[in-house]
């Protein structure tokens, strides 16, 4: 596995996998109107995926050229995108690009780290030292899809 800086020219790639991860990977906890909801279906990505992939601190994971997972954090320290193929979920590239934004925020000297993650997420935050701070439901396309606030401090 290697891991690159996100790039513009891969929101079409990183847009598929989201798709793919929420459609498939989290029925244990979402019903399928929330998961259509909260990954519509496209022909390609919106048209802001390019700017919100690299905007702040963004790292993909790639085997063979193929874009395996990716984060992004802001650089307040905010993840907001934390997915991973759902083939490569136990295989550490998650805690490999996890890893690299804690990096980041620690040579950024933020006090904290902030997310919003998913049910999934949530056990994987946890098991590196965060805590929830609240549960909420946001609303996407009139459905709502139960979160959890999280952070941890640095």
């Amino acid at each position: 596995m290697r891991t690159r800086p996100l790039k513009p020219s891969d929101a079409d790639a990183a847009y598929a996998l989201f798709h793919r991860t929420v459609r498939g990977g989290t029925s244990q906890f979402y019903d399928a109107e929330q998961r259509a909801a909260w990954a519509p279906a496209r022909d390609a990505a919106p048209q802001d995926w390019g700017e919100r992939l690299t905007t702040g601190f963004s790292i993909g994971a790639f085997r063979r050229g193929k874009l395996m997972g990716f984060f992004t954090m802001g650089h307040d320290g905010h993840i907001d995108f934390a997915y991973v193929a759902l083939e490569e979920m136990g295989k550490g590239t998650a805690a490999t690009l996890y890893a690299a934004c804690e990096d980041e925020a620690r040579r950024l000297g933020l006090p904290l780290m902030e997310t919003e993650a998913s049910h999934l997420a949530r056990r994987f935050f946890l098991k590196r030292g965060w805590e929830v701070t609240a549960r909420q439901t946001v609303i996407r396309d009139s459905v709502g899809i139960d979160n959890f606030r999280m952070r941890k401090m640095l």
